[in-house]
């Protein structure tokens, strides 16, 4: 089995999810014979928060680029990134450091296209959603992405931040999601919607989404489970 490395800490919530999924699927896959090796960087995410509200995506990528040397160094052959955000420099780490990386929007973009939604909405943090880096392989692939509107990122930028990133889940947050969903829904005909932000799935899931919840943490980590069993 090959050996994986997460770079962490983007917020440590997701983390975690990372580390017990991994661990936990990988013994049942192998009836309990093994668990995989995880090395893990992770990072002060309110340093990294910084660079990414200041635009500041060289000091970036530079300290990204750190935390991926290090894995490398350590033996993983499976690396990747514990958050959607971060992948705003996700080319620019392949350029700098010719170390392959596990694309969580490339494994959701593979995902949408088995499935063959033609229409999905998008929900992360505002970066995710008002930039391309998220969509590119989908619209690629002849998908269409909406996001909420102006009002709404905002209201879900704030939420995820201020609670998700800590761990708080709240009813009232939830009913404001599915709300914005339906209006997506009703509005621009969505079969699907991204949870785009690895936090969303602590509040979202198949059980209480209105629509088909295509939850990017679950379909990342199964990418990495089948690329460590190879």
């Amino acid at each position: 089995m090959k050996k994986i490395g997460l770079v962490g800490g983007t917020g440590p919530e997701s983390t975690l999810m990372y580390y017990k999924l991994l661990n936990s699927r990988i013994d049942k896959m192998t009836n309990e014979k093994h668990m995989p090796e995880i090395a893990i960087e992770s990072v002060d995410f309110r340093k990294a928060w910084k660079f990414v509200s200041s635009k500041n995506y060289e000091a970036l990528s530079d300290y990204l680029s750190e935390k991926i040397r290090n894995l490398h160094k350590v033996g993983a052959e499976i690396i990747s990134l514990t958050a959607a955000t971060m992948h705003i420099v996700y080319d620019e780490l392949i350029d700098k450091n010719n170390i392959s990386i596990v694309s969580i929007p490339k494994a959701v973009s593979e995902e949408i296209v088995r499935r063959n939604y033609k229409k999905v909405g998008l929900l992360g943090t505002i970066f995710t959603m008002e930039q391309d880096f998220m969509k590119k392989d989908l619209i690629e692939s002849g998908i269409e992405v909406f996001v909420p509107n102006k009002n709404d990122r905002e209201l879900i930028a704030k939420r995820i931040f201020e609670e998700l990133e800590l761990g708080i889940v709240k009813e009232s947050t939830l009913n404001e999601f599915t709300d914005i969903i339906e209006k997506m829904k009703n509005e621009n005909g969505i079969e699907a919607v991204i949870l785009g932000c690895t936090e969303l799935p602590l509040l979202l899931n198949s059980n209480n989404c209105p629509l088909v919840c295509l939850d990017s943490v679950e379909i990342h980590i199964n990418k990495l489970i089948d690329l460590a069993l190879e």
